[in-house]
């Protein structure tokens, strides 16, 4: 069986080319994706992108004679002063073309810089990422039926008449009943115009054409352009494919503590996790909570932009999601995955709930959970804060627990794989 893609070049470029480039130079490009990163704003991680690799990147290898071996003798076309075996003199001055002074560093080639479409932008980046463990063994069983092509049928709602089929229908039945074209009932009209403009008076050849005109109008007549047993609908039939629903629960602290360039760093990462959740999977739904010393299941615009602030008290976040969890998704139904970013403060006896919390109500119900830690830009890394020190006790011994600490945008994306690479445990 061959296939061929008959799909239109998009832009009036070669598809194929462009796949084979990025195939050839996706390891640079892969390295530029990642520095750009660093310069986006959040609004546009699903945009294009302009991005730029080195020019050696585009060259390919190939075959040639090895200098100095072998035995090669040709004179140019057009040579009137030298013949074979005469030896040519070097100029005068070494050589050399003229021009501007080089560098002194040796020569060098500009960059080539080139766009990204958002397809191409977004395949490079969530490449090879996927959640872990996103199938729990009870829900491998589950069959989910969903509607697939099965070929066509005679009757069905006009919605699904499949013009195609229909007139290649048409045109075989109407081939296979000799229907008289309309040229041909023209051509017996003109016919028989000319012979009554000769001779208007009766006689066999007109009676001749007469006849043979009503056979073609009552063939046209009886053998219709479409007839219903033309019809053709598209069929489908309900295929069952196995279930795998999941919700993810973002955790946002937006306390008097988080600063806007550390509300920035979490935005960030949300974003690059809601992006890449629904790129990749079909049947997970999100939901986001923000929380201060009160927490509240919000929409995606106020999770991101709303402006509320106060103290902290994280378990406040983590009631909502049992909370959640009870009234809409039943873990013997949902894989249920968390992510939580804050920069680390919290109430001291607050920690004690959180760590209840986690033990006996959130993880035994989570497929996985990873805690983001923001850090102002500049200050060294640490585990001083209250929440990392509690976390890192259940970090130690939980395989579906993992922490990790940002402190610029640039860090973002290398801790966003570590934590979604697909291993079960990131930690």
């Amino acid at each position: 069986m061959n296939i061929v893609d008959r799909r239109l070049n998009p832009k009036s470029k070669s598809l194929g080319n462009r796949q084979r480039f990025l195939r050839r130079a996706r390891g640079e490009i892969k390295e530029a994706v990642r520095e750009a990163l660093k310069k986006r704003k959040v609004s546009d991680v699903e945009a294009s992108e302009k991005i730029s690799i080195k020019s050696k990147s585009l060259k390919e290898p190939s075959f040639s004679l090895g200098r100095g071996e072998g035995t090669r003798d040709f004179v140019l076309p057009g040579n009137k002063d030298f013949s074979v075996g005469d030896v040519i003199p070097k100029p005068d001055g070494g050589g050399g073309g003229g021009g501007p002074k080089g560098s002194q560093d040796g020569s060098g080639e500009d960059d080539f810089v080139f766009t990204l479409t958002k397809e191409e932008f977004l395949d490079l980046f969530f490449e090879d990422l996927k959640l872990p463990n996103m199938i729990k063994a009870k829900l491998k069983s589950l069959r989910n039926p969903m509607p697939a092509r099965a070929g066509f049928q005679s009757e069905g709602p006009p919605s699904r008449l499949h013009h195609g089929r229909t007139m290649r229908n048409s045109l075989a039945r109407r081939i296979a009943l000799s229907r008289p074209s309309m040229e041909s009932m023209k051509r017996l009209e003109e016919e028989l115009a000319a012979a009554l403009l000769e001779d208007p008076r009766p006689d066999a050849r007109i009676e001749d054409i007469e006849r043979r005109l009503k056979r073609i109008r009552h063939m046209r007549h009886t053998v219709a352009y479409i007839d219903p047993l033309d019809l053709r609908y598209k069929r489908f039939e309900k295929v069952p494919r196995p279930t795998t629903q999941a919700v993810m629960f973002c955790l946002m602290d937006v306390s008097a503590s988080m600063t806007e360039p550390l509300k920035e760093l979490a935005k960030r990462f949300f974003m690059l996790l809601h992006v890449f959740l629904t790129r990749h999977y079909r049947e997970v739904q999100v939901v986001f909570i923000r929380h201060t010393t009160e927490a509240e299941e919000v929409d995606e615009e106020q999770f991101f932009k709303d402006t509320a602030t106060g103290g902290t008290i994280v378990s406040t976040a983590l009631e909502e999601m049992v909370k959640v969890v009870k009234d809409r998704y039943p873990p013997s139904d949902w894989n249920i995955y968390v992510a939580q970013a804050s920069d680390g403060h919290n109430f001291s006896d607050d920690m004690g709930r959180c760590m209840e919390l986690l033990t006996e109500a959130v993880l035994p119900i989570c497929q996985y959970f990873a805690y983001i830690e923001v850090v102002p830009q500049g200050m060294q890394m640490s585990e001083d804060s209250v929440v990392w020190q509690g976390y890192a006790e259940l970090a130690d011994h939980q395989d579906s627990f993992a922490m990790r600490q940002v402190s610029n945008p640039g860090e973002i994306y290398p801790v966003f794989r570590e934590l979604f690479s697909g291993s079960e445990a990131a930690a």
